[in-house]
């Protein structure tokens, strides 16, 4: 892995293993953390060689979401009620605050759910708030028996950001978002895999262990197809019938032309596992 800095990354096998790493603040996202986050991604989503990517964090801890202490000390300017510095005016200050929030949200959580290949949230502990945001905007996520989730917004007078409302609604529907969102409870995983926030569960011994094992069999699988079968699930969020099945027909025949469909068809036919390298 790298040296000390705040996301390290390792590629091997096929996996790009990225790991949020301030666990003195349980990975909150101060420091260079999303800058980081963000470049790292860019690179898994260009990079041929990377099949699978799968995000963690360092420590006792996914992700704790914001820098509250930051936010406290006054270095959030929209935090602390909107005050100018004297050299820019009160929407001038507004105006970029969004526009950096919407650009840090479209190069992490926006990339994780739609890069073309999957992407897994190794859930070692607490997950919240924009946190809780960016395991949710993983294609899956295995959960530690230990981790914990919640969206706590509230808590700190936020309404909440990263996507975690659109994904959170997806995955327990309306009103179970809702009172995770106006309550925010934190709930424990076995809760959690429950209601269909996780994947998976499993020993916090093993967490790495399995999640290895799943992401080596996704970075081992049909990568473009893989690719294919995202862009229909993602579409199928929020189009008609009638147009997934438009888009289903090119994907099905995008599919059927690559060599990994070829190889698998020679594998049935020969009675064998196929092998597949992703073209």
């Amino acid at each position: 892995m790298s040296d000390a800095q705040d996301v390290l990354i390792e590629k091997r096998d096929g996996v790009a293993w990225i790991t949020l790493n301030r666990p003195d603040s349980l990975n909150a996202m101060g420091g260079q953390l999303m800058p980081m986050l963000a470049r790292y991604l860019a690179d898994c989503a260009s990079d041929r060689g990377v099949r699978c990517v799968v995000l963690t964090g360092a420590g006792r801890a996914f992700c704790a979401g914001g820098d509250v202490k930051g936010m406290a000390a006054g270095r959030d300017i929209l935090a602390r009620g909107g005050e100018a510095d004297g050299t820019r005016s009160l929407a001038s200050e507004f105006t970029w605050g969004v526009e950096g929030l919407r650009q840090v949200q479209r190069d992490t959580s926006y990339l994780l759910h739609t890069m073309p290949k999957p992407t897994v949230a190794m859930v070692n502990g607490h997950a919240v708030g924009a946190g809780l945001s960016l395991a949710l905007a993983c294609d899956m996520r295995i959960a530690s028996d230990r981790a914990k989730l919640g969206t706590v917004f509230r808590n700190v007078g936020f309404s909440g950001d990263f996507g975690g409302s659109y994904f959170l609604q997806h995955l327990v529907g309306m009103g179970k978002a809702r009172e995770l969102y106006f309550t925010g409870e934190i709930v424990p995983a076995d809760e959690a895999y429950r209601i269909g926030m996780v994947n998976r569960v499993v020993e916090h011994e093993r967490l790495e262990e399995e999640t290895s094992a799943l992401a080596t069999q996704l970075a081992t699988g049909p990568t473009l197809a893989y690719a294919r079968m995202k862009e229909n699930l993602n579409r199928a969020e929020t189009c008609d019938l009638l147009t997934l099945l438009d888009q289903e027909a090119v994907n099905m025949r995008l599919s059927g032309m690559t060599n990994d469909h070829r190889e698998a068809a020679r594998a049935f036919v020969e009675k064998r596992q196929p092998t597949f390298t992703g073209g």
